[in-house]
């Protein structure tokens, strides 16, 4: 059955309520740019191309609370709702990429008046909606060449239908192969401290039937030495211009006991993922997110009063340790750096000024 992550309805941005999941399905309206900055900061809303395609709709409702008539003031407000939108999680370049569009957007139309240009804003979120969507399902098309018949594969985080506009990244490959009536097996990671994996993942392969067993993140290796684990695919949230991947914090690990076991390790995301102004994962800025969800679960204290704990939301894996980045585009192989940046001028050609000037510069 189809996932609605978000939806666009009545002016409305309707978002299924993450943190509630699995024990909810609750769906919350957000009004204002405001009420979907602070969804997408307290993941209601999660995954990197989800919260992209929230800021767009984000934008959209910012451009309707401005009471500007002026142009240079209605870009002035917009440019305001953009920064907010950018603040509320620093990694995922997807929602960069999407503010950045809006924005472009505005400028271009801005000489057809300000309603005009609230009504292409809306019409240029619900593109960047229903790209996604495609994007997903030709990421899974293109990526389950990768999956033999037999599988047993290793997720990390959430990259299915719940971190997109629907159909997933790298659930969707898991997907797409399934529909090719290939025999899979899903091993799913827990994904401490907010555990995406078991609350998540496992809810997306139950309602599907897809064949899983959830795992605690410290068994993987384990499970490698057994034979158990044929390749691990992941999402990512920021792909530099060299091909280091940011990602959930963990798949670092992953990746490097890939490269122990000689299993492949692959990266799924859309080419609004990559960021070509980013040389290298170093200069990737990783998200510290509350110590409190490393030493809580679900508002209960799981560690000692006054324990201080680390909560970087995220990790780097160097591109030698990935066999291949699939995305809508094609499939990357090394060298990374030129295939990437092929891949980013065959999407120019779709749109987006602001990642011509950032190919530019790179």
């Amino acid at each position: 059955m189809a996932i609605k992550t978000l939806e666009w309805k009545k002016g409305k941005l309707i978002l299924l309520d993450q943190t509630r999941l699995p024990g909810k399905e609750f769906y919350l309206g957000c009004s204002t740019y405001q009420e979907v900055a602070r969804a997408i900061k307290t993941m209601v809303v999660r995954g990197a191309p989800a919260i992209g395609v929230a800021a767009a709709f984000g934008m959209v409702l910012g451009a309707r609370q401005s009471k500007a008539k002026d142009p240079a003031v209605f870009l002035r407000d917009i440019s305001r709702v953009g920064q907010t939108l950018v603040a509320t999680r620093p990694t995922a370049v997807n929602l960069i990429w999407a503010v950045e569009r809006l924005q472009s957007l505005a400028k271009k139309n801005i000489g057809k008046g300000v309603p005009a240009v609230k009504e292409i804003l809306q019409r240029g979120a619900i593109r960047i909606l229903r790209e996604d969507i495609g994007a997903n399902r030709e990421i899974g098309r293109r990526g389950q060449r990768f999956v033999p018949d037999g599988a047993s594969i290793l997720t990390h985080c959430n990259a299915g239908a719940l971190a997109t506009a629907g159909y997933g990244t790298a659930l969707g490959v898991v997907r797409a192969a399934c529909a090719a009536g290939k025999r899979i097996h899903v091993f799913v990671d827990e994904t401490r401290p907010f555990l995406q994996g078991a609350r998540l993942t496992s809810w997306e392969l139950l309602k599907e039937r897809i064949p899983c067993t959830l795992i605690a993140d410290n068994m993987a290796g384990w499970l490698m030495t057994q034979g158990k684990i044929d390749l691990v695919i992941v999402g990512a949230d920021r792909i530099a211009a060299n091909g280091d991947v940011a990602n959930k914090i963990g798949t670092y690990s992953l990746a490097r006991l890939c490269g122990v076991h000689r299993i492949p390790f692959y990266v799924a995301a859309p080419t609004s993922t990559i960021d070509l102004s980013i040389k290298t994962g170093r200069a990737i800025p990783i998200e510290e997110r509350s110590p409190r969800e490393v030493t809580t679960l679900h508002g209960r204290a799981i560690a000692p009063r006054g324990m201080k704990a680390l909560n970087p939301a995220f990790d780097v894996t160097p591109h030698r340790f990935i066999r291949a980045i699939i995305t809508e585009k094609g499939i990357i192989q090394k060298p990374f750096r030129a295939g990437l940046k092929k891949t980013c001028m065959l999407q120019l050609k779709t749109f987006s000024p602001q990642r011509s000037r950032r190919s530019q510069s790179s």
